[in-house]
């Protein structure tokens, strides 16, 4: 196996220091678990470790050699050089594929990909933060948790989710649908996929028509025994073939990378060579078809709506497409994060993680105990702790992710890192979290849709968010916006701290932990949401209230 594509083990250094040593093993992380990484790709059919191998060889020279008084600086996935700082400083600072608003369009972005001058950092690939599927499967349990709250009493057990995509991102749908307990249906036109799911065990069954997946789904559905089939077949045909024989799921939803016409979704009646080959040879074409694909996707979903499903978008930008491919009604499917979870972003609870830097699963573990026995009032947490240690396998480096929110994180670090000084864990642990968190996306057609106050397009939250993060001594910091077809739709940030055990890692965890999330209760405060109000109230967060609007 390619050496680059592997994780490290132990506590020897390569690197002056732990805070360096530490962002390198993540970035050898994301590779490890990465759905292409011979070139350089960890998901979405585009979100890049690095913009080419030359870049990527620097960043690991420069982080092997570099002392904690000097910030390396990329910009999209590029090593641009070393700034003189302070040991307070962050190590690296990081821009991924921020365009100015005008030209923010999918068409620049290929254009200065192909001209090697941009690449597109996704959520937490380009910062080196994504630690494999696990790090959404919490966030699907989560929401599918709500729906059962919301609409079947708690309970999703025979219940039938419709699905697709088993990508990066959407792999870890069929292992969270089956946590929650129901029967999900996951359509992929990649059987590769598939199969990996399958031989990650996040995926249980697979089928190769429509005819003996429905079968498996009525079968565990009389016994009310969660599964999770995978389906070889192209979304758009296969959820228009289940709306036509009057088959309506209790959910749907969907993870096909459609928001990337080109290198994401496959249109209907075309092979995956194909594609392959169209992609260079004919992406306007292609454009055109995987739009008129989604058209007749959405308008499959809006149909099982209209017959009683629970639909949801899952932030892939479907609606959007669709939409511009002519429906109207796309926006009709809310999106799940004002669905179901803006409660949670309120109070600045989000998808918080952690990575066994020493590559020990046992770290983990341990740290599963700590939280067990440190938060026992809270559901979310012990009830997602469990469910991960039975469920949830580790991929590369060792991970854990919970919904964590204000003062908890801190709390949950602190601790951590006094386990690292006393010697209680194998090496050091990095905290991080979703760019998907209160504070730190602006994407108005996923996290901030609909803001009551109106300020769904506003991308100043994430610029304070990554500044403060800066100011606040974080290890590495960065800022993506969108690339592909997210090109001009969102802007995010990203923090990683690393807990080697010092005073002054206890000093970094303290400020940017607590900075982070404070500034999540105050966006949402800022909006009017009662329960950022009642939080920033109860837990002394400074926010001014300056008036309505």
């Amino acid at each position: 196996m390619d050496p680059r594509f592997t994780v490290t083990s132990g506590g020897n250094l390569r690197c002056k220091g732990w805070r360096q040593e530490g962002i390198l093993r993540l970035l050898e992380n994301v590779l490890a678990v990465g759905e292409d990484p011979a070139n350089l790709v960890v998901y979405a059919a585009l979100g890049k470790a690095a913009r080419d191998w030359p870049s990527h060889d620097k960043i690991v020279e420069t982080l092997r050699t570099m002392d904690e008084t000097e910030t390396l600086i990329v910009q999209s996935g590029k090593p641009i050089g070393l700034i003189k700082t302070h040991e307070k400083a962050p190590i690296v600072i990081l821009a991924n594929c921020n365009m100015v608003g005008q030209w923010a369009k999918a068409e620049n972005f290929y254009k200065w990909q192909q001209q090697n001058l941009i690449c597109w950092g996704g959520l937490t690939a380009g910062d080196w933060q994504y630690i494999g599927s696990q790090g959404v499967i919490q966030g699907t349990y989560e929401i599918f948790m709500r729906i059962a709250e919301r609409h079947f009493g708690g309970d999703l057990a025979g219940r039938f989710i419709l699905t697709a995509g088993l990508g990066g991102m959407g792999g870890a749908q069929p292992l969270a649908g089956f946590m929650a307990g129901a029967v999900i249906l996951c359509v992929e036109i990649d059987p590769e996929r598939i199969a990996k799911r399958m031989a990650n065990g996040f995926l249980r069954e697979r089928a190769d028509n429509l005819d003996a997946a429905l079968a498996m789904v009525r079968d565990a559905m009389a016994q009310y025994r969660p599964a999770s089939i995978g389906l070889l077949g192209n979304a758009a045909e296969v959820y228009e073939q289940i709306l036509a024989r009057g088959v309506i799921p209790d959910v749907v939803t969907d993870q096909t990378s459609a928001h990337d016409l080109v290198y994401g979704y496959v249109p209907v009646g075309r092979s995956l060579p194909e594609v392959r080959r169209m992609r260079v040879e004919d992406p306007a074409t292609l454009m055109t078809e995987s739009r008129a694909s989604i058209v007749r996707h959405v308008r499959a979903m809006l149909g099982l709506k209209a017959a009683g499903a629970v639909v949801f978008d899952n932030g892939n930008l479907i609606r959007t497409q669709a939409r511009e491919g002519g429906v109207e009604d796309a926006f009709d499917i809310p999106i799940f994060t004002e669905a179901f979870l803006r409660p949670l972003f309120a109070r600045a609870i989000g998808p918080f993680r952690w990575i066994a830097l020493a590559n020990d699963p046992d770290d983990i573990r341990k740290i599963d105990d700590h939280l067990l026995v440190a938060f026992p009032d809270n559901r979310i947490v012990t009830n997602w702790v469990k469910l991960a240690r039975e469920h949830v396998p580790f991929e590369g480096l060792p991970a854990r992710i919970a919904w964590l929110g204000h003062g908890e994180r801190t709390a949950l670090a602190l601790a951590v890192n006094r386990m690292v000084r006393e010697g209680k864990l194998s090496g050091p642990i990095a905290f991080t979290r979703d760019h998907l968190d209160a504070g730190a996306m602006a994407h108005p057609n996923i996290m901030t849709e609909n803001m009551r106050d109106g300020s769904d397009a506003i991308a100043d939250w994430p610029l304070l968010d990554a500044m403060a993060m800066c100011a606040s001594q974080a290890d590495l910091v960065a800022i993506h916006s969108g690339g592909g077809g997210y090109a001009g739709y969102m802007t995010s940030a990203g923090v990683t701290i690393v807990a080697d055990g010092s005073i002054e890692a206890a000093e970094r965890l303290q400020l940017a932990l607590t900075n982070d999330t404070s500034l999540g209760v105050m966006r949402y405060a800022d909006a009017g949401y009662p329960e950022a109000l009642d939080e920033a109230e109860r837990k002394g967060v400074r926010h001014f209230r300056l008036g309505e609007g």
